[in-house]
């Protein structure tokens, strides 16, 4: 296989992920360090909707960025495809693949995923697992696959410090030149879930519903959004 920018899979999706574009709480600020100026193989785990497949596909775009290969595989999208399309993968300089845990208790992608590891550890191809569990919790069948993950680096994305949420809505807010004032700020995280996937799609929604309908984003309309 040649190292194309980009390959074509079914799953793939345009995307313009960049980690400029994602909050880093402060316990989270070494992350960013390792995820691009790192080359070893990271396991990054993490509660759901703390930004784990925002963050892989933008190290993917990153190494695009330098004209580097890459391959983001989402296993809840792959799995139904089979493994075959893994063969030679291991000719890319970086692959992502996330919520690794996915696969445990199936043997065949199991022992797909063993054999990429070793062919990446050959070839010198980076690769980034992600999941929702520590990997210390993951149960796989196969001992050899525990085995190999246990000597990649893990780090944990935490999610979002509650005292940091209203920085992190100024932040979303000012990339998307969308006014948000102090009082709906914290209108906004008084009365919505308080993780930092649901406050974006919220403050997306509330940024469509003022332009169609022309008003102010305020704390009544915030009220007939959420």
């Amino acid at each position: 296989m040649n190292k194309p920018k980009q390959l074509t899979f079914p799953w793939i999706k345009r995307n313009i992920a960049s980690s400029d574009d994602f909050y880093f709480d402060p316990k989270n600020f070494g992350l960013k360090k390792n995820l691009l100026e790192g080359d070893d193989d990271l396991f990054l785990y993490g509660i759901k909707k703390t930004g784990k497949s925002f963050l892989l596909q933008s190290v993917c775009n990153f190494y695009a960025s330098k004209n580097k290969s890459s391959l983001y595989v989402p296993i809840t999208e792959v799995m139904k495809y089979g493994i075959s399309f893994m063969d030679s993968l291991d000719n890319l300089d970086l692959i992502c693949i996330d919520d690794i845990d996915l696969i445990n208790s199936d043997k065949e992608w199991e022992i797909a995923i063993f054999n990429l590891i070793n062919d990446c550890l050959i070839s010198k191809c980076r690769l980034i697992f992600s999941s929702a569990l520590n990997p210390s919790s993951i149960k796989f069948d196969l001992k050899d696959l525990i085995s190999r993950i246990k000597k990649m680096d893990h780090v944990e994305l935490f999610p979002v410090s509650k005292d940091k949420l209203n920085d992190a809505i100024n932040f979303i807010c000012n990339l998307r030149s969308i006014n948000l004032g102090e009082k709906e700020i914290n209108y906004l995280v008084t009365h919505s879930k308080r993780n930092i996937s649901d406050l974006i799609n919220i403050i997306n929604k509330l940024d469509k519903t003022s332009m169609q309908l022309k008003r102010k984003i305020t704390v009544p309309l915030i009220k007939e959004v959420i």
